[in-house]
């Protein structure tokens, strides 16, 4: 007894523990019966055998699936369709070296030489360490804006006039046995 009365009680016994406390608030379905106040069960000793026993399944489809996964498994489906006459295929061709530098004016250097990288903004030469002695020798030559007038530019132009053509990137073509030359392609 107290000095008012009442019973001694020790407040531990009454309040539930952090692990109790939590399975009652978890939404984990199982946790909540398996931590439950109160002394051990057959009920809750069921319920620990089915949390187990569904985690267990669980682990052992997620490690199969993950060791499936890293053995790269591939089915390939191929279809082989004869057929007597082909017509002459759809070929693009790319160059990365979109531009040739043979065919590169004054003006159009002006224009776009920025863009190509070959000047800045300032209309010089960027990086001229970089460039061979007589491509560089080239470029200073068209670099020399002193006198120099721009005209009109159109880039549709520039690129038709200094693009690659097929008939200087074509080395051989060879089609159902026969040869093929420029002819059989179309811009």
């Amino acid at each position: 007894m107290d000095l008012k009365g009442g019973s001694v009680y020790s407040s531990e016994s009454v309040r539930p523990s952090n692990l109790e406390s939590f399975a009652s608030r978890s939404t984990l379905h199982g946790i909540s019966h398996i931590f439950a106040y109160g002394p051990m069960s057959i009920r809750r000793i069921l319920w620990i055998l089915s949390f187990l026993g569904s985690f267990s399944l669980l682990s052992l489809v997620c490690v199969e699936r993950v060791s499936y996964y890293f053995e790269y498994p591939h089915v390939t489906k191929l279809d082989e369709v004869s057929a007597g006459n082909l017509t002459f295929p759809a070929v693009t061709i790319c160059n990365l070296n979109e531009f040739r530098f043979s065919q590169i004016t004054q003006n159009d250097l002006y224009h776009v030489g920025e863009f190509l990288a070959l000047l800045n903004e300032r209309y010089e030469i960027t990086k001229p360490t970089l460039a061979e002695p007589h491509i560089l020798a080239a470029l200073k030559k068209l670099a020399n804006f002193r006198h120099f007038k721009p005209k009109p530019f159109n880039m549709s132009d520039f690129y038709n006039r200094t693009g690659h053509t097929i008939r200087d990137m074509l080395l051989m073509c060879t089609y159902r046995g026969e040869n093929c030359t420029h002819h059989n392609f179309t811009t």
